[in-house]
């Protein structure tokens, strides 16, 4: 196997192999992790090649740490770690972690982060990678939950009786769910949200959003909950790959809760889910440094989610 830094020359092979891949995700897209700001990341991606073909990529960004340079896969999107082709088996797979680490340790780096998308992301359900980072002397770093819901074919008859009233109060109260292109409303229903309840921003700004959105039109879609001609609440939706849709911003105008706004989005996305043929509806993290939040983890259990590891691993080299 040979380990070849990433160039310019390789983007439409690399794209190709993602798109083809049993576990690529968009934020594994050349395209996704070119839109960051020039100079916000020193960027070192590899691809793992065997007698001239693509077996496995590795997205990542040089850090300084104390232990010296470090690889992080990677600090500007949700998942990172190895992409790796379909018939990846385990012997594959251990050769191509301890090929990488070989030739990154040759390179000078002393330590790797990566995080790798929960199981469902695969379409091929295995746990090969993680393995083949832990014999090489990997170990958790972080293990947090994710609320995953899979797609039924009627949603509504597998919520709890909490979420599938809310849902029916939301319909009688006149509440209307619709795909939308206003990101610019919608964003400050989330800013003024994530500051009232978090005190914080979002990840994206403005700007980076509606970028990602020309970047990925069909692969980035809102979805705005309206009571008249006023939107009251949203989700920003990323369309990960054909098996999962991440739920990537939630949000609601706090005045009008009462109108279940959340609750009607979820419904309506998994029902676009289901004719849009895919599995998985994730909702995002409820644990925040492996401390669980109660309250947020049985509001998405009403809906039928359950927690999947979502695991970020790190190994000295």
């Amino acid at each position: 196997m040979e380990v070849i830094e990433y160039e310019e020359k390789h983007r439409e092979r690399w794209e190709e192999f993602v798109e083809r891949s049993n576990n690529g995700t968009i934020f594994h897209r050349m395209k996704f992790l070119d839109y960051h700001p020039k100079g916000r990341f020193q960027n070192r991606h590899f691809l793992i090649e065997e007698r001239d073909r693509i077996v496995s990529v590795f997205p990542g960004a040089e850090e300084a740490a104390p232990e010296g340079r470090m690889l992080v896969s990677h600090p500007g999107a949700s998942y990172g770690g190895f992409v790796v082709s379909e018939d990846l088996g385990v012997r594959g797979s251990i050769a191509v972690v301890k090929r990488l680490f070989n030739s990154l340790r040759e390179r000078g780096f002393k330590k790797v982060v990566l995080t790798q998308p929960p199981v469902i992301y695969q379409k091929i359900l295995t746990n090969y990678i993680d393995f083949a980072v832990w014999i090489c002397g990997g170990t958790y770093l972080r293990r947090e939950l994710s609320a995953v819901i899979e797609v039924s074919e009627d949603p509504l008859l597998t919520f709890r009786t909490a979420a599938r009233t809310a849902v029916r109060k939301s319909i009688k109260s006149g509440v209307k769910v619709r795909e939308s292109q206003d990101y610019e409303r919608f964003y400050e229903i989330l800013r003024k949200n994530l500051r009232m309840r978090h005190n914080v921003t979002p990840t994206h700004s403005l700007d980076e959003l509606l970028r990602l959105t020309e970047l990925f039109p069909e692969r980035i879609r809102l979805f705005c909950a309206y009571l008249g001609e006023e939107p009251i609440g949203g989700i920003v939706s990323f369309i990960c790959n054909q098996r999962v849709v991440l739920a990537f911003y939630i949000s609601h105008i706090e005045e009008y809760q009462s109108y279940r706004p959340v609750n009607l989005l979820i419904y309506e996305l998994l029902k676009w889910l289901r004719q849009s043929g895919h599995r998985y509806l994730d909702l995002g993290t409820f644990t925040l440094k492996m401390e669980p939040d109660f309250g947020l983890a049985r509001f998405k259990e009403n809906f039928k989610a359950r927690g999947l590891f979502r695991d970020t691993l790190v190994i000295e080299l």
